[in-house]
């Protein structure tokens, strides 16, 4: 259970919001609130939310002060409310496909790209060295930063507003997010086709890193039982296997069912139609 605040700490919270801030800094939070309709009242929580591991460290500020431990209860509360609103959307749906939606719905692909879209890579602090090979536009620290911020909303504010911002950002576009190609979970399904089929787990092999360090492009093979079955590239080595899985699923005709069946009916009609002629063939010949 969460400790409830005093009535002492709501007060200064109340009175004194910015916390110590520098008032730059608070003035930008408060900016960052508006536009992405953030519910806090003492912005030191979201100043945390927002603080990566690097510049703590460079900072000499103890590693309890970055966004670590905010993104481990962040995560917790969004899956909470994922699986609630699951629950109640799909009565009929088994556990299993749940699993598979609530994965797609907290994976870092579509976390990373609504923080991005809320522009919390310009307000995230990142140690100098980090910002300059491109942490503020990395998937795994927007992602970590999103899932901290609900923390901070949840802590200041409760339940009730944490869920209000996952229902605007991820549960409102549901529907649209199990559709879109960029957010289907590869790796999931050659994994478990691999299990099902062949009793095999694939392996991923970054094979090279090509580029300076803000613009690295990662390559990487999948292997299964030994056999090199699709490559792919990618910003990152997560996206590079995402595309190796792609690879091997089209590979093994698991992707664009629909045009191999028009094909297949296609040619089955032409095996018919040459069946027919040589018939015909052979009544005229006999005749």
């Amino acid at each position: 259970m969460r400790k409830r605040c005093s009535l002492t700490e709501r007060f200064r919270a109340l009175v004194n919001p910015d916390s110590g801030l520098d008032p730059t800094r608070a003035s930008d939070l408060r900016r960052l609130c508006r536009s992405a309709g953030i519910r806090v009242r003492d912005l030191s929580l979201l100043d945390q939310a927002l603080s990566h591991r690097s510049y703590v460290h460079e900072h000499d500020m103890g590693r309890g002060k970055s966004n670590e431990r905010m993104e481990f209860l962040g995560d917790s509360v969004l899956g909470l409310v994922v699986n609630e609103a699951l629950y109640e959307k799909y009565a009929k749906r088994q556990e299993g496909r749940l699993t598979k939606i609530k994965s797609l719905l907290v994976s870092e692909t579509v976390l990373s790209k609504r923080a991005e879209e809320l522009h919390f890579g310009r307000y995230i602090h990142l140690s100098d060295n980090e910002r300059l090979s491109g942490g503020g536009k990395r998937s795994s620290i927007l992602a970590d930063a999103f899932e901290a911020v609900i923390a901070a909303i949840y802590l200041d504010s409760g339940l009730e507003a944490a869920q209000e911002f996952i229902e605007d950002h991820i549960l409102s576009d549901m529907e649209r997010l199990l559709n879109v190609e960029e957010y289907k979970n590869y790796k999931s399904m050659i994994q478990e086709h691999a299990q099902k089929k062949m009793g095999a787990r694939p392996r991923y092999r970054v094979v090279s890193a090509t580029g300076p360090e803000h613009e690295r492009k990662f390559y990487v093979e999948l292997k299964l039982e030994g056999r090199s079955l699709g490559r792919g590239e990618g910003k990152n080595k997560k996206e590079a296997e995402q595309m190796a899985a792609r690879n091997a699923l089209s590979k093994l005709g698991l992707l664009d069912n629909g045009k191999k069946k028009k094909r297949s009916r296609r040619s089955s009609s032409s095996r018919r139609g040459r069946r027919g002629g040589r018939r015909r063939r052979k009544k005229e010949s006999s005749s």
